[in-house]
């Protein structure tokens, strides 16, 4: 068994043929897990081979558009009557997130409710406590700092394979502790070191942030279009050396327990 991700969106607010607003998949047993949902998510997640219906849990970081924009559609794409949804889905994040929902239900009434039985909220409270237990994976949070809302994950499949995701946040030592040991250090960089802004990571924070936690393996996600014109993977080597990815959407990292990657790229439509 091994734990596969698959980045669905590499991106950020600005609107980008190469690059969706962030979103990865994680499938570990018989769980697909969704990491935000933003713009772009449910185009690439038909790319990637999978579908609204198969998602069991869906995980937001905070509450950006850039990161839950396409949830109201998320939800719409289950009312299509030809496929029924046949798995329940669990949507969870950090505080605020009853009346977040509530507010889009607000908005658009009975289009975003699924059926009791098929659809749960679970709001979690920004402790490092946090932590969620399912036969196909574990999950803990931690608050980091971006939005009071704001949540990092680490996701422990039933092989073992640990990883860790940092939503958007600039240093935290929270994020440190979550993410110690991780075998995936899915980490936020959204611009290079000398456009550096509150509230986010540059490449060389986020690899300081990895030596710190002595994870296995950093990929370095949620890039502005700036980060393209840089050498980024330069810029992580001040601080970082052991392996590295830059994210691309539509890339899949299949995780085998005891460390092993598969990194496998593929076409942006």
């Amino acid at each position: 068994m091994t734990t596969t991700v698959t980045i669905l969106g590499s991106g950020t607010c600005v609107p980008s043929l190469k690059r969706s607003s962030a979103a990865i998949l994680i499938a570990s047993g018989q769980a697909r897990i969704l990491v935000d949902v933003g713009d772009g998510t449910l185009h690439r997640l038909v790319a990637a081979g999978e579908t609204v219906f198969a998602v069991t849990h869906l995980l937001l970081t905070h509450f950006h558009p850039d990161h839950s924009g396409a949830l109201p559609a998320f939800l719409f794409a289950n009312k299509y009557p030809a496929i029924q949804r046949q798995v329940p889905l669990q949507l969870v994040g950090g505080p605020g997130l009853k009346r977040f929902f509530n507010a889009l239900t607000g908005a658009w009434g009975h289009w975003l409710q699924l059926p009791e039985e098929l659809f749960s909220l679970v709001e979690l409270y920004g402790a490092t406590e946090d932590r969620i237990e399912t036969a196909d994976f574990t999950l803990c949070a931690c608050p980091v700092a971006h939005n009071p809302e704001s949540l990092a994950y680490r996701i422990t499949g039933a092989d073992g394979v640990s990883l860790a995701y940092s939503g958007d946040t600039d240093i935290c030592d929270a994020l440190v502790d979550l993410a110690r040991g991780a075998d995936l250090f899915f980490c936020e960089a959204s611009l290079p070191d000398e456009q550096k802004i509150p509230g986010h990571l540059t490449p060389s924070l986020a690899g300081h942030l990895a030596t710190r936690a002595e994870v296995g393996h950093l990929v370095l996600t949620h890039l502005y279009p700036s980060c393209d014109e840089v050498n980024i993977i330069a810029q992580c080597r001040r601080t970082w050396n052991g392996p590295l990815t830059v994210a691309r959407d539509l890339m899949r990292i299949e995780a085998a327990p005891g460390g092993g990657m598969v990194i496998r790229e593929a076409m942006v439509p």
